[in-house]
């Protein structure tokens, strides 16, 4: 095998250097005229080879060869990893952000609607990433949006006027969304299909474990350490743009087994999913937006009380995670997010009870916590999509469902805003009439979906003649 010519004696057949071997190599010549000049120091790694270390942060590996490689870093691994990260930046942001912005900003509804407007007009451009890809590996691109998500969080709380929290928070969601998109597209390209429903249910799981440890900190630190909005933001956001960046040189770049699609993919096959994406969207921003905003406005939540339900609704999703993938497993897509719908048009129902005949803070409580468990169910999504979609088209296509995700983001909540100046519970009602239509659709979904059996309306593939 030839060797890194590096490394290779005179006459010897080698290959180029990887880019970062050359800068190993103007280290180590450095540190040789550091020696010859007698100077007291010492080459740290004088015996390495530099174009084994560039290989070993540079080297693309085949998932099916990725099982030589040591437990931690396979793409399970990573994948993990990425899931432990994203919510110690984003979630530190959602746990203080409706806070942040009452009490040092005084946002009122309309301005709180305009901030979550502005959060999902990234989400709307996700399909950019298709253009980014050409260009830049998705590992790679996933990761680099942590990094930015994480340094936009840590100054979130630096410029404390309408005009800075829509600038850093446009920034913040920009790596978010970007990394989400990327990540779902990872996801369904290494998961065997087999196991993705379990594998996806403790990844939630693995990112609820995230949260707790930062809502729990966020709780028990606040008062007893006196801690500010902005060291909170910084704290959580340089954790995970480092972590981030560790994941960038630690894992080798994994290459799935079929090469993805350069370009945007809109097929007539898929349009029940891109239905569904839409109104999932729709009716999830009403709950991200207004539900938080609903106990700290009507009730008068303060940051440790906020923060202890979402701690619940964490506890709780943790131990219910694995349990909603083995269930979509068992019962099917369909069935799955059947449950779901019906359950949310109840529970949205029961938000504009509130209103309606004055119901009590712990109704609204627990009401919270049951909305983020169904929210846990829309894992189907994404496997009903892993069963009919062409391997090459789960990158677009995760970018294309990602900007239909958030077409109604991108609006909804400025007007609905508006709309919770007037009244509240029709906030609510017309969230309990889009899971209605979301229910509608999701029935179209065939018990066993596959290429060419995407709905129920569509006839199933003809077994092969034997």
């Amino acid at each position: 095998m030839p060797r890194m010519c590096g490394s290779a004696p005179p006459g010897d057949r080698c290959e180029a250097d990887p880019p970062l071997a050359h800068w190993f190599r103007v280290l180590q010549a450095i540190c040789a005229v550091m020696q010859s000049g007698h100077a007291p120091s010492r080459c740290i790694y004088p015996n390495v080879n530099p174009g084994a270390m560039a290989i070993a942060m540079t080297r693309i590996v085949p998932i099916a060869a990725a099982e030589s490689l040591p437990f931690w870093r396979r793409p399970v691994s990573l994948l993990f990893v990425m899931a432990f990260t994203m919510p110690i930046g984003f979630y530190a942001w959602y746990a203080l952000i409706t806070n942040f912005v009452v009490e040092v900003a005084h946002f009122d509804g309309a301005d709180n609607g305009l901030l979550h407007t502005v959060r999902e007009i990234p989400g709307f451009l996700a399909i950019g990433v298709i253009a980014i890809i050409i260009f830049v590996r998705e590992q790679v691109l996933a990761l680099a949006s942590l990094v930015l998500l994480g340094v936009a969080t840590a100054f979130t709380a630096w410029i404390p006027t309408l005009g800075g929290i829509l600038f850093l928070t446009f920034f913040s969601s920009l790596g978010f969304h970007y990394f989400e998109t990327m990540n779902q597209s990872l996801q369904l390209q290494w998961l065997p299909k087999e196991k993705a429903p379990q594998t996806l249910g403790w990844l939630m799981s693995a990112g609820a474990a995230t949260t707790i440890v930062v809502f729990v900190l966020i709780v028990m630190m606040w008062d007893t350490l006196n801690l500010t909005y902005d060291i909170v933001f910084m704290v959580a956001g340089f954790t995970t743009a480092g972590i981030a960046l560790f994941c960038m040189f630690a894992y080798p770049q994994f290459e799935a087994p079929h090469p993805q699609l350069k370009q945007m993919v809109l097929r007539k096959r898929y349009w029940l999913y891109y239905a569904l994406q839409f109104m999932s969207g729709a009716r999830r921003q009403i709950f991200m937006v207004f539900a938080g905003f609903m106990m700290v406005e009507k009730f008068g939540f303060q940051v440790h009380e906020i923060t202890s339900l979402y701690l619940i609704n964490l506890v709780v999703n943790m131990g219910f995670a694995p349990f909603l993938g083995k269930l979509v497993a068992r019962f099917g897509e369909r069935r799955a997010l059947a449950f779901e719908y019906v359950g949310l048009t109840l529970v949205f129902l029961a938000y504009g009870g509130i209103y309606w005949f004055g119901w009590g803070v712990m109704l609204a409580a627990i009401l919270y916590v049951i909305d983020h468990i169904l929210f846990g169910l829309a894992l189907a999504l994404k496997t009903y999509f892993q069963k009919i979609a062409d391997p090459g088209d789960i990158a677009p296509t995760a970018a294309v469902a990602f900007t239909i995700n958030h077409i109604a983001a991108v609006f909804l909540p400025v007007l609905l805003g508006l709309l919770w100046l007037v009244s509240p519970s029709s906030v609510f009602a017309l969230a309990a009439g889009m899971a209605m239509v979301s229910l509608g659709l999701s029935l179209l979904i065939p018990r066993h979906p596959e290429p060419g059996h995407e709905t129920i309306l569509s006839a199933p593939m003809p077994a092969p003649a034997e």
